[in-house]
Formats: C-alpha cells, sequence, structure tokens
C-alpha cells in the first residue's frame, strides 16, 4: 500500500471520529465529497481498494461541505514526507 493510500486512510478515520460522514446515515447526509457533483457509492470505493492514486480519474481526495452542501474545504492527502 502506497504512503498517500494510507495517509488517505488514516485522515478517513480522523474526519469519521470527528462526524464528518461519507455517505448518508441516520445522523444526517453526506457532508464529505470525493468528487463534486458525483454519488460514490459504497461498491464504488471499496472497487477502488486502497491504491487510490492508480485510479484514472481526478478525483479531489476530500472535499468538506457545510450544513447546506456547500463546499467549505478541500484537504488532498499527502505522504508526511512530501513537501505540500
Amino acid at each position: 500500500m502506497s504512503k498517500e493510500a494510507q495517509a488517505r486512510i488514516k485522515i478517513n478515520k480522523l474526519l469519521e471520529a470527528a462526524g464528518w460522514r461519507f455517505f448518508d446515515d441516520p445522523q444526517g447526509k453526506a457532508n464529505i465529497a470525493l468528487e463534486p457533483n458525483v454519488k460514490l457509492t459504497q461498491a464504488q470505493v471499496d472497487a477502488m481498494g486502497n491504491d487510490f492514486e492508480a485510479t484514472s480519474k481526478g478525483f479531489i481526495d476530500f472535499l468538506l461541505l457545510d450544513e447546506k452542501g456547500f463546499p467549505l474545504v478541500v484537504l488532498e492527502a499527502k505522504a508526511e514526507d512530501e513537501n505540500p
């Protein structure tokens, strides 16, 4: 598994622990988007596996949305030893 994939997994867990949601659930609508205007399913995320950067599509690593669904923060995952 690449360093960026490892970083994304860590960030996923931290975001979820902080109350951000990748998918709609009983607590509310998803407030993280991985690609603007594209709704991903859990099966599609699982199919990408741990090697996210091997995908041919230009995904935003994390787009955090406010309570109205508007973009609030863009996060780009990088390995700890990579200069942002």
